[in-house]
């Protein structure tokens, strides 16, 4: 990842994503092979945090700048420094110290008072003037919720109106979670240094973190060495191109897959329907539906591309025979009908997707599947742990792969950066998708475009993340032209094609 030579930082994120213990082993590492001292990547850090600054706020003269007892409180002693240097008022303000700052960050504390700057405690009152905040406080090795005084100086801030720079992470957010557990600073900008962590993408990262930038410090030819041995990544549109190739000129449909989808019970014939329509917008070659008698003519009216039936034994056998793929959940219902459908699939060798009242049912009678990808959200998840929802958004990263353990296959955690974990460990983090997103039907046509991409032969792990990521770029396309309240599910039908033709 390069940044643009005149700016220490980049606005377009790697897609490269650590863990915070593994960014803090790494870098003494990375920068004594690369002939570079500690001092000089928080001297880099500040300076790159001072640049978002002067870049984004101009016309701010007040800078309040908050220094905690870390690393992250060195980052923002550097950046006072440079802004008081460059004419700006700067007032600071630090915790007392408990213990002693590391080595770097005491020696950036000593260039701020040497250079004639002043240090106030976090208690002391703000001067009026204030118009920016620097969050330099708590970092990324946080572990709880924050403490006093730091609980009520991010109260103060996130009520104050004024904009907030976060420096590496806003103080309060778990780095490897995204979780919440305690007071967080609302950012309206996010510079993270030398890599992404998982934190400021998934969980309750969005509501906290604003718009996301990005610093290597210098270390990108060592991070780049480091690739392969990964094993989270965040994906996003940009990567379509690795999973959905051009189609040959002499392809015809048998090569495309036949899909079976199952569901759509009394009352919820729509679903089954958007999942359908989604699979054959993502290009599978031939989709058959097995639903309520009831709606079989309303989804042929409306879609006759489709090949429908009503389900019974006898259809269900021959479609799980004809089939290459099978999906089914979405309407399926839990009654008897529901679980009659979903009993012959328990054995079923093909690859398939089970989603919505197919995971309920899967929770009370749990089984591993290897051949399956299931796409739970949180409540969902927490039916099949068997635990509480708060238990899953505490740790989204840790709750799919105790899914992947204990169920097997693929998982799609669905949700705000929505995770896709495989059983070899590797995990991706889908960095699309918009508020929109919540809403009846979305989950149904996420089914669907997976289906469709399995049914063309894509393996499990990657149907499960390219048609999350085309998923979640139709609804930011959507979202784009009219905002996201009000986005219906079908608004992504026909914006669908455009994503998995990513080459065209």
């Amino acid at each position: 990842m390069r940044c643009h030579h005149q700016k220490p930082y980049c606005d377009t994120l790697p897609h490269t994503v650590w863990s915070a213990r593994a960014i803090s082993a790494a870098e003494p590492i990375a920068a004594a092979a690369l002939g570079i001292s500690l001092d000089t990547l928080m001297a880099r850090a500040g300076s790159a945090g001072y640049q978002l600054a002067r870049d984004h706020y101009p016309h701010c003269r007040h800078w309040l700048v908050l220094c905690g007892q870390g690393n992250n409180g060195g980052d923002g002693y550097v950046l006072a420094r440079l802004a008081a240097e460059a004419g700006i008022t700067v007032t600071l303000l630090a915790c007392q110290q408990s213990r002693p700052l590391p080595a770097e960050a005491a020696t950036a504390r000593q260039a701020w008072l040497d250079a004639g700057g002043n240090i106030g405690q976090l208690e002391d009152h703000w001067p009026t003037a204030v118009d920016l905040i620097v969050d330099a406080l708590l970092g990324t090795g946080l572990r709880a919720a924050p403490r006093a005084p730091f609980h009520s100086v991010i109260a103060a801030v996130n009520q104050s109106g004024c904009p907030v720079i976060a420096l590496d992470i806003p103080s309060g957010l778990m780095a490897d979670s995204g979780a919440t557990p305690g007071a967080v600073m609302r950012a309206t900008h996010t510079l993270t240094f030398i890599a992404l962590k998982p934190g400021l993408l998934t969980g309750q990262a969005r509501d906290w973190v604003g718009k996301l930038h990005f610093s290597a410090l210098g270390l990108e030819s060592w991070l780049n060495q480091q690739q392969r041995s990964l094993s989270m990544e965040r994906i996003d549109q940009q990567q379509l191109t690795r999973w959905l190739q051009p189609r040959r000129p002499c392809a015809h449909k048998g090569e495309h897959g036949r899909l079976l989808l199952i569901g759509g019970d009394h009352g919820f014939g729509g679903a089954i329907r958007m999942a359908a329509e989604a699979a054959l917008r993502s290009g599978a070659g031939l989709v058959r539906v097995l639903t309520r008698p009831e709606h079989v003519a309303p989804l042929l009216t409306a879609r006759p591309e489709l090949m429908v039936q009503g389900l019974t034994a006898l259809s269900l056998q021959q479609g799980i025979d004809w089939a290459d793929v099978v999906v089914i959940g979405p309407g399926l219902g839990q009654d008897e009908w529901g679980r009659q459908a979903l009993s012959p699939l328990k054995n079923c060798d093909k690859p398939m997707l089970w989603d919505a009242d197919a995971l309920n049912l899967l929770a009370l009678s749990p089984q591993q599947c290897h051949n399956r990808i299931i796409t739970p959200h949180p409540g969902e998840a927490a039916r099949l742990l068997g635990c509480q929802i708060a238990e899953i958004e505490a740790d989204r990263l840790a709750a799919a792969q105790r899914l992947v353990a204990s169920y097997g296959g693929v998982v799609v955690l669905k949700g705000a950066g929505s995770l896709v974990a495989e059983p070899g460990g590797m995990m991706s983090i889908v960095d699309v998708g918009n508020p929109g997103l919540a809403a009846g039907g979305s989950g149904d046509v996420l089914s669907g475009i997976i289906g469709g991409l399995l049914a063309q032969k894509l393996p499990l792990y990657a149907a499960a993340c390219a048609g999350s990521v085309v998923h979640g770029a139709a609804a930011d396309d959507v979202a784009a032209q009219q905002g996201c309240r009000g986005l219906l599910a079908t608004d992504l039908l026909t914006l669908i094609p455009r994503y998995v033709n990513p080459a065209n």
